[in-house]
């Protein structure tokens, strides 16, 4: 028997003593100091100004420790940090460790899943379909980009949990060091409040609304992902191509995993909750996606226990066969078949198709080196953030495995079209 829905609460008292500590941070006088800045030097490295005359966070050191603790705090997270934005695959381990170690913080949680799909994403780029459709020219720029995002996001926000984690081993709130993070003073308030009280739902929303306007003006906004991403006719056929789907996969049977049988007699059991991104230009719409999201995947007990039961006996890979292996396989038995004939008959294979190529991440793309974010605290306004801590609604709807086989049917289709009209491209 289904369980019902159990929403999440968002503390008015929460709300409003947050509102009151923004607008007290916006005061003549509480200008942040300089170095409170997003990410202004590289992670794991110190400013020439701490290379000379000391770490510059010892101006929020709180005194009942010795300078040196903090110091060591602050290079281990950095390091730790650095060493975990690799690539996708390595930044979504690293949440979903977190969330094991600490499950009182629902953010990692709903940053590993959504960092699982941004893997599956990257992968369709190298996969069975897409570079049937697109060249590498368009392609490549799209990987940039979500990389960019991915790369924003980690490194601003894993290096909250893990102090947090920190202040859980020292006993004491240290989100005064923040700063040393080049983290928005947004956040400071919102991680002493959750020190007290422990409430993971105003966090939730306020690391979903950092996060987004982290990445508004670094890559949404930015000249170069206008022109050759958010711009072009390709990412305007976004839903044609799934990019704008989140899904997690909550109901499928492990030993599936196991079995020698074939593997288009496996998958009747494969369900996914998700939901469609309308317009990803949008800072409004997706925070409000990802409060429904967070909404749906805790919320929704069938959900959040399946997802969770998929998160610890699933390894991610970025290869779409960490979930439907009935579908997809990482690997190619032979080069791809041309002339590409219809494989799909609703969310199975034909009889005698080949699987559908989904590489794993390590196999389509390699690390790349980032520049660091460029500088600038985004929060400038109380007003313009309290609208977002308003009811946290529940998705009218969440199933979205059949939707989710109707859009593998068009992309399907899209490149038969293709092929038949001869525009089909050969650059695989």
């Amino acid at each position: 028997m289904t369980k019902a829905a159990e929403p999440l609460k968002l503390d008015r008292t929460a709300v409003k003593e947050l509102a009151a500590a923004w607008k007290q941070l916006l005061l003549p006088g509480q200008a942040a100091p300089s170095v409170w800045l997003e990410a202004a030097a590289p992670l794991g490295t110190l400013t020439e100004e701490e290379a000379e005359n000391g770490p510059a966070a010892s101006l929020w050191y709180p005194p009942d420790l010795p300078g040196d603790a903090y110091d060591a705090i602050i290079h281990r997270i950095r390091g730790e940090t650095q060493r975990h934005n690799r690539n996708n695959v390595t930044r979504t381990e690293a949440y979903r460790a977190v969330y094991s170690r600490c499950p009182e913080l629902h953010w990692a949680m709903l940053a590993h899943m959504v960092s699982r799909n941004g893997g599956w994403n990257m992968t369709d780029l190298q996969g069975e379909w897409l570079p049937r459709l697109l060249g590498l020219d368009k392609r490549e720029p799209t990987f940039q980009f979500l990389e960019r995002a991915n790369w924003l996001i980690f490194g601003d926000a894993y290096p909250q949990l893990l102090l947090y984690e920190a202040s859980l081993r020292y006993g004491r709130d240290l989100s005064r060091l923040l700063p040393a993070f080049g983290v928005s003073r947004f956040m400071q308030p919102v991680w002493a409040q959750f020190w007290r009280r422990r409430d993971p739902v105003p966090l939730t929303i306020s690391l979903i609304v950092n996060e987004q306007h982290v990445i508004e003006k670094r890559v949404v906004q930015h000249p170069y992902y206008q022109k050759k991403v958010l711009g072009t006719l390709f990412f305007g056929m976004q839903s044609l191509l799934q990019l704008n789907q989140v899904v997690f996969p909550y109901h499928l049977e492990p030993a599936a995993y196991l079995e020698k049988q074939d593997g288009r007699q496996r998958g009747s059991d494969l369900r996914l909750a998700g939901l469609v991104l309308e317009s990803f230009g949008s800072l409004k719409e997706r925070i409000e996606f990802g409060k429904r999201l967070y909404a749906m995947l805790f919320g929704i007990p069938e959900v959040r226990e399946g997802v969770h039961q998929f998160a610890r006996q699933v390894r991610h890979t970025g290869s779409r066969s960490d979930y439907a292996p009935h579908l997809f396989a990482p690997l190619r038995h032979g080069p791809p078949q041309r002339p590409y004939r219809e494989r799909l008959s609703g969310l199975r294979l034909r009889p005698q198709a080949e699987a559908l190529y989904s590489p794993r991440l390590a196999d389509a793309w390699p690390d790349c080196s980032a520049d660091p974010a460029e500088p600038g605290d985004w929060f400038a306004a109380s007003s313009a953030v309290t609208p977002y801590f308003g009811e946290l609604r529940m998705p009218l709807s969440f199933e979205m495995t059949n939707e989710y086989g109707f859009g593998l049917s068009k992309v399907e289709m899209a490149v038969l079209t293709a092929q038949e009209i001869g525009v089909a491209r050969s650059r695989l």
